[in-house]
């Protein structure tokens, strides 16, 4: 009930001035990001199997030199619980000197490490890889020179592997 009276004054403070800005021909400036941007998705091609999906995406990433750091198989533990669930796997991996370059200049970004693969399925059956979209990161200006390349170079990498098992192509 506090979070609702806790809304109702914020609406209650901010409608006024929305009027008051809208008469002045001024308008405030809103910035709602859809959860959608903020992850890459990519549909894994109908001929690829689940597994051969799975080990393309982890022979590109040993290429690459990626270090595959953890695997969570989070509908075999469901399955294993008698919870029937669409399939959901989440692949991690990681560059520890970027990281380390990352953490130096602000440890926060210890948050986005390590770097994720989902792999799911919807209610359709289709196969999709999905990461953080780190677009956003890139573009914002909160990164100094250096590390944008780091940003840009990781973010390549696991696309390539996205692309890779998203086309079962080693």
């Amino acid at each position: 009930m506090n979070a609702i009276k806790a809304l109702c004054f914020t609406l209650a403070l901010t409608i006024p001035f929305w009027s008051w800005a809208a008469d002045k021909g001024d308008h405030p400036k809103i910035n709602i990001t859809d959860i959608k941007q903020t992850v890459v998705q990519m549909s894994v091609q109908k001929d690829v199997s689940r597994e051969d999906a799975v080990q393309a995406l982890m022979s590109r990433a040993a290429e690459i030199n990626l270090k595959y750091v953890a695997r969570q198989q989070v509908s075999k533990e469901l399955e294993a619980r008698g919870l029937k669930t669409p399939y959901l796997d989440i692949f991690q991996f990681c560059n520890p000197e970027d990281a380390r370059e990352m953490i130096m200049f602000d440890p926060i970004y210890a948050a986005y490490m390590p770097c994720r693969i989902a792999m799911v399925e919807d209610k359709d059956g289709q196969l999709w890889l999905m990461m953080l979209n780190l677009d956003m990161l890139i573009n914002s200006e909160l990164l100094p020179p250096e590390l944008t390349e780091i940003a840009i170079r990781v973010n390549q990498a696991m696309l390539d592997v996205m692309v890779a098992g998203a086309t079962g192509e080693f």
